[in-house]
């Protein structure tokens, strides 16, 4: 039953893969459980994401979800935020002439991402991502023999192929409410999310998902104890420059080959 949802929130439900649908009802119902004003209250204001992708990050069925990587919150820009974690809707190309395209650079988290891969694929020195070397990168992955993605679209693409649930610890932001506060609201989603992730993995005889928490907020989920029955990997947030250097993310994305075309596949 949906009737404790306000008509905004359950139309947006519909976003989500039917397989997540349980889930992320229970999800809300815990909030509502724990926090009784709580929806109610936010479907009174504005908060991003619009255009009813509140869930979008549910759209890929949870059997090919292979890692759960959880950031902050959206982006504070309407264009920016797309309701799936740090894939910024105002990016179209990735490269320009002198590098990372203007909106990538806009989005420090996504840039920071994108320099981590191309550390882990030696293609830039971790001393040196800026300038000149930036340069010769973008030259490379826009000829006409490149293999190398194009488009912020492509990159979710491929993170998608890889089964990347790619979730904020918060659906919402809104520019009045704190991050870590909005956060604490949807803590009892994250648990159920996570649960539900654990239950199916139990039901299924198949391996838990890894849990990639990116940030301080992220890590937060460290504090459930349901949490200790996943893999980890745990970084700084990326929009952190000492990202890009981060050993353990470059083992973790470097063999997935993210930004080639042919890195694109179908999870087993």
């Amino acid at each position: 039953m949906t009737d404790f949802l306000p008509v905004s929130i359950r139309e947006a439900l519909q976003v989500a893969h039917s397989s997540w649908q349980p889930i992320v009802l229970e999800g809300l119902r815990a909030v509502a459980q724990a926090h009784p004003a709580y929806l109610s209250d936010l479907a009174l204001t504005d908060y991003l994401p619009t255009e009813g992708r509140l869930f979008a990050a549910f759209a890929q069925p949870l059997n090919a979800v292979r890692y759960v990587l959880v950031g902050e919150g959206p982006y504070p820009r309407p264009a920016s935020a797309t309701g799936v974690c740090f894939m910024d809707g105002a990016v179209g190309s990735l490269w320009s002439e002198k590098g990372l395209s203007k909106q990538v650079n806009r989005a420090t988290s996504l840039r920071n991402f994108m320099k981590m891969l191309l550390v882990a694929d030696g293609q830039l020195a971790v001393d040196s991502t800026t300038g000149d070397a930036m340069v010769a990168v973008a030259q490379r992955a826009q000829g006409t023999a490149s293999t190398m993605i194009q488009a912020l679209a492509d990159l979710q693409g491929n993170m998608t192929a890889h089964g990347f649930l790619l979730l904020n610890a918060t659906l919402v932001f809104r520019p009045d409410v704190p991050p870590v506060k909005e956060a604490k609201a949807w803590q009892p989603f994250m648990q159920a999310v996570l649960r539900g992730i654990a239950d199916h993995a139990e039901r299924h005889a198949v391996a838990l998902p890894t849990l990639v928490l990116w940030g301080k907020i992220a890590e937060q989920l460290n504090a459930y104890p349901l949490t200790a029955r996943f893999p980890k990997a745990v970084a700084e947030h990326p929009y952190n420059l000492t990202f890009i250097a981060n050993t353990g993310m470059q083992a973790l994305f470097g063999p997935m080959q993210l930004l080639k075309k042919s890195a694109q596949h179908t999870p087993a």
